[in-house]
């Protein structure tokens, strides 16, 4: 019988953390987790074409931190940052909060599974080979440091009539290894004909604590 467990739910708190830091009573979590979960669909849909990495939400009793990781924080921001402040009002309205919005680079997007799923969905998207766009990008992160990457792709490949789902991946990796840091993803890219489903698993290096 199969066994499957989130490889970042799996490291917690190991090498990994919580992406939302705050307590509440029993009484409030759930409106505090819904005030949560709003913010990050309203951040997600505003910023639908530009590549996220992720999104750390902290609280502190009327204020709450945001900050945005990403690939490119130009197109956020824009020339002047009025996007920001845009954004940062946008929040306030719907959640009735203080907000304090951060938006910051990553050091290296090709190591990062949401960004490698990104760029792949934009060219499955439009219309390029699936098996061309996965290689490319598998190429672009072992070039960049990575020790191992595997993506999974599956329903109508090519836009044929029966589904079915590939596999492709290089290297080795530790899967039951708590010290490896594996960043892992599962999203889906919407096409003319149809929804096609991706996971990327990316194992970068090894963490050793105490």
């Amino acid at each position: 019988m199969w066994h499957k467990v989130s490889p970042i739910a799996f490291r917690i708190p190991y090498i990994k953390s919580w992406k939302s830091i705050w307590y509440e009573d029993i009484k409030t979590y759930k409106s505090s987790l819904s005030l949560d979960i709003k913010a990050r669909e309203i951040l997600n849909k505003e910023l639908t074409w530009i590549p996220v990495w992720d999104i750390l939400i902290s609280r502190n009793q009327d204020i709450i931190d945001v900050v945005v990781y990403t690939a490119k924080s130009a197109l956020i921001l824009w020339k002047t940052g009025e996007n920001k402040e845009r954004l940062v009002a946008l929040l306030v309205s719907k959640l009735w909060l203080k907000v304090n919005l951060e938006i910051r680079d990553i050091k290296n997007p090709d190591l990062n599974a949401k960004i490698v799923w990104f760029n792949i969905a934009n060219q499955i998207e439009k219309r390029m080979p699936y098996k061309r766009a996965i290689k490319q990008a598998i190429a672009k992160t072992m070039e960049k440091g990575a020790k191992w990457i595997k993506v999974k792709v599956g329903w109508r490949l090519n836009w044929a009539e029966i589904a079915r789902k590939e596999t492709f991946k290089e290297g080795n990796i530790p899967t039951q290894t708590i010290r490896s840091d594996i960043d892992y993803v599962t999203v889906r890219a919407e096409t003319v004909y149809g929804t096609i489903w991706l996971k990327v698993w990316i194992y970068k290096w090894d963490i050793y604590k105490k």
